[in-house]
């Protein structure tokens, strides 16, 4: 069962997140001061973000198990960072191979259009940036496997 302070805590953070960029989205704002919103809005996530790893870390009942035993990760901040990062490396491999096969398929086919030829050279250009994409797929199936 969850505790008080664990239910209002992410409203909270919510709140203050989303509290600078009120003026923005009403549209009442010039650029200059968008700016500042943004940059405190972004610099505010990431203390946020700081605070919250610290207030796990100090009363996660994970770190309070004794020292002779052996303790898994299952349900603790190891193991949701282990998933983050699964998640972050699929993600990040993913928008790569986008941007490589956006750049490398017009350029592709404006080469094979001038030159039957070069339709095999123009291919491997576009199967590279592919491969971005398994190899983050990859690395994130291993991370899993070890949790």
């Amino acid at each position: 069962m969850l505790t008080v302070i664990e239910l209002v805590l992410p409203l909270v953070l919510l709140v203050l997140i989303t509290l600078p960029l009120i003026k923005v989205f009403k549209g009442k704002t010039t650029v200059e001061s968008a700016r500042k919103r943004l940059l405190t809005h972004i610099s505010g996530f990431f203390s946020i973000i700081a605070f919250v790893f610290v207030f796990q870390m100090i009363f996660s009942p994970a770190l309070q198990a004794a020292e002779g035993d052996v303790a898994s990760i299952a349900g603790t901040m190891a193991q949701g960072l282990g998933f983050i990062s699964a998640a972050l490396s699929t993600g990040m491999s993913a928008l790569g191979a986008g941007i490589a096969v956006a750049a490398a398929a017009p350029a592709a086919i404006g080469a094979f259009s001038e030159n039957e030829k070069n339709f095999g050279k123009a291919l491997i250009f576009v199967a590279l940036g592919e491969g971005v994409a398994i190899y983050g797929i990859l690395i994130s199936i291993l991370i899993i496997n070890k949790l």
